[in-house]
């Protein structure tokens, strides 16, 4: 395998290959889903000029990978210091693991960051030793991975009166409904990302026409899967079944362009969430921990 780096847009797109290479060769194996990396890129991060390391096997298709990502402007419900992701073929050795992590973690005490976490899956025994003997220890919960079959997808709930749903491909005059005062919106950067499909970016608008809920639905066509990334509901919106139409709603788009499976992830502490996702159909398929540790160069 050869190793090799790559920043900024060059990063995301080699992170996409890779995961879907994974996807469409383990299916539902992986940690991450592409979708989700892209997603990460609709907010400007200090690490956007990171060179992150890959490696690519001798077809230069990506087979490995390890990039951080800092979250800690609070843009994650999860993460609070610098993130690291590990992308391995599973069933990859324990040494190849290893490598993978002492590389990438040289690579992390390079940007003078001093500690750094990351998510393990709960059956990932190989991942978790290594990381456990890099004096790495469980922080907490990470996240319940769930999947729907879209044979089994539900009827779109209805909408409560005095609501509109509609997607951003429909209200493009007007600023994206993830903009905040304090930051600009994701739009520019969602833009340049390949799976993002502006029809599929749902918002549940109000009488006056303000935003109430939103849901960004991901299809990627390569692996014929959909993610749930974000969903949100605004707290004076609470309650009023919002967030079920619109998550049925996104699925039924998604099927419609062409997902097999779809996939939403949500934290255990959070039961109402899991609660929702289970009545549509979701099935929890698996579940990470939080490690937290030093970074320490090789």
């Amino acid at each position: 395998m050869n190793e090799q780096l790559r920043t900024g847009l060059d990063y995301v797109n080699a992170a996409t290959d890779l995961l879907q290479r994974l996807e469409g060769d383990y299916p539902g194996r992986g940690l991450y889903q592409a979708a989700e990396i892209q997603f990460w890129w609709s907010r400007p991060r200090s690490t956007d000029s990171v060179e992150q390391l890959f490696w690519f096997d001798d077809d230069g298709r990506p087979g490995a990978a390890m990039f951080v990502n800092d979250f800690g402007d609070g843009s994650s419900l999860l993460y609070d210091d610098p993130t690291v992701v590990v992308v391995v073929m599973p069933d990859s050795p324990a040494d190849w693991v290893a490598h993978v992590v002492d590389r990438g973690l040289a690579r992390v005490a390079e940007l003078d960051i001093e500690s750094v976490e990351l998510e393990i899956g709960q059956a990932d025994d190989v991942m978790r030793q290594v990381m456990f003997d890099r004096g790495f220890e469980i922080k907490g919960d990470g996240f319940v991975e769930c999947w729907l079959d879209v044979s089994a997808r539900p009827e779109v709930s209805p909408l409560a009166d005095g609501y509109r749903l509609l997607a951003r491909s429909d209200m493009t005059d007007r600023p994206h409904h993830m903009s905040r005062p304090d930051r600009p919106g994701p739009e520019p950067r969602l833009q340049q990302v390949s799976l993002y499909r502006p029809e599929l970016d749902l918002v549940v608008v109000d009488a006056q026409g303000e935003p109430a809920a939103h849901g960004i639905f991901w299809h990627d066509p390569v692996t014929a899967t959909g993610v749930v990334e974000p969903m949100r509901t605004l707290d004076e919106h609470q309650q009023r079944g919002l967030a079920r139409h619109i998550l049925t709603a996104g699925i039924n788009r998604l099927a419609d362009a062409g997902a097999k499976r779809i996939s939403i992830g949500y934290e255990p502490d959070n039961p109402a969430s899991g609660h929702l996702y289970r009545s549509v159909g979701f099935v929890p398929h698996s579940q990470s921990d939080l490690f937290a540790g030093p970074v320490v160069s090789s």
